[in-house]
């Protein structure tokens, strides 16, 4: 494994970034990153533009008592399975981020979190060639019940820099405001 950072994965992937945002580290952001640019994107006409349907997820970045964050691995039949992320999913019709994200981690890991303890963060737009996904990551400092693996996918408490691969393109911008939030230097993650 070699290390390397989202400096470096910039070359491949295009970012915006609201100018307006002034401290990166507490603001909540919205950015677009485009993933794989050089991929046609399904359901896109060059002639229509881009006709997508914006597809809203949320994402808890659950944090534990030593500060390490849980990442889970993508489960076999999704698009980049195997690649780990910060456990989350879709929101459904009518509902609100926390109780979105609650649903989801009830489904995906068995636990209740602790709205409480559930803070929104950062927005974050990302264009894979599958699908166009606004990602609203939360922190998490409060949950009730035993981590399971509900939907057949690997889970593990990770630090920086982070050392299982791949990585999932939506989530290396995490791991750098993890970085900043931290004061964290070097490289965020490795890949073998």
């Amino acid at each position: 494994m070699w290390p390397i950072n989202l400096q470096e994965i910039l070359s491949d992937v295009m970012t915006k970034v609201n100018p307006s945002t002034q401290n990166l580290s507490s603001a909540l952001i919205e950015t677009t990153l485009v993933v794989d640019p050089h991929i046609k994107r399904e359901g896109l006409s060059s002639a229509e533009g881009d006709k997508r349907k914006l597809i809203k997820v949320a994402v808890g970045v659950l944090l534990n008592s030593e500060d390490a964050f849980l990442l889970a691995s993508r489960p076999e039949g999704k698009a980049y399975a195997g690649y780990w992320e910060f456990p989350g999913g879709k929101y459904e019709d009518g509902e609100m981020g926390k109780e979105a994200l609650a649903r989801e981690l009830q489904e995906e890991l068995g636990i209740d979190i602790d709205l409480t303890q559930t803070f929104e963060w950062r927005v974050q737009k990302v264009d894979y060639p599958h699908a166009l996904v606004e990602l609203n990551f939360f922190q998490i400092r409060g949950f009730k019940g035993e981590l399971q693996t509900l939907e057949g996918q690997a889970m593990t408490w990770s630090k920086l820099p982070v050392t299982v691969s791949p990585v999932l393109p939506g989530a290396l911008p995490v791991l750098e405001w993890l970085a900043v939030d931290r004061a964290f230097s070097g490289p965020t993650h490795f890949v073998d």
